[in-house]
């Protein structure tokens, strides 16, 4: 089975293919948040290393954040136009789980700096989740520490770990197209002052 899997949830840039044959990996530390301007490239660099065409991929995936908001939305469009145009199936990976999947430890928290003393957080046991995405602070977060082992974005070879997360859910890749979007734990900032503005 032929995956073809991008990342564009953060100032990173992943794109993956992996193969029977082996595993191929485009990755730029930073990509300056112009995923919309390199990421095509990107795609068709991999593609031309591991020798296929789009229409030799079964499955597209996409790490559906949280993350930049107009990131996620580049890579689930991107992810989403490919599989209909060759009518193949899509896979959700969070950037959650690039994180937890890199860790051989038994009890991690994913965690991703929101900003301004919050923090985006998944906790996983043995690979699954099991405290839900959350919005915390950075005393919440303490609290944490004493039960989980602590994996940030920036420790973690989030190469690696999208490698591992796929390989765990490709069982999970569907026909159902529409069911790949983005993971939003918090509303953007446009969304709540829209909501204040409601309110108000």
């Amino acid at each position: 089975m032929n995956v073809l899997a991008i990342d564009t949830s953060g100032s990173h840039l992943t794109v993956l293919i992996k193969t029977q044959a082996g595993t191929t990996i485009n990755y730029k530390k930073d990509a300056g948040l112009k995923h919309s301007v390199t990421l095509l490239t990107e795609v068709e660099s991999a593609l031309e290393s591991a020798k296929l065409s789009l229409k030799d991929i079964n499955v597209f995936c996409a790490v559906t954040g949280p993350g930049s908001f107009t990131g996620i939305r580049i890579g689930v469009s991107t992810v989403k136009a490919f599989a209909y145009a060759f009518n193949k199936k899509v896979l959700s990976v969070t950037s959650f789980d690039t994180i937890a999947y890199d860790s051989e430890e038994q009890k991690v928290l994913a965690v991703i700096d929101a900003r301004h003393g919050n923090y985006y957080v998944c906790g996983y046991e043995n690979k699954k989740v099991c405290l839900a995405p959350s919005f915390i602070d950075e005393s919440e977060l303490k609290r944490l520490e004493s039960e989980y082992k602590i994996i940030t974005l920036e420790s973690a070879d989030i190469k690696k770990g999208l490698v591992n997360a796929v390989n765990a859910k490709i069982k999970s890749a569907t026909d159902d197209r529409e069911s790949i979007v983005p993971l939003y734990v918090k509303k953007s900032q446009a969304e709540e002052e829209a909501d204040d503005r409601k309110v108000d």
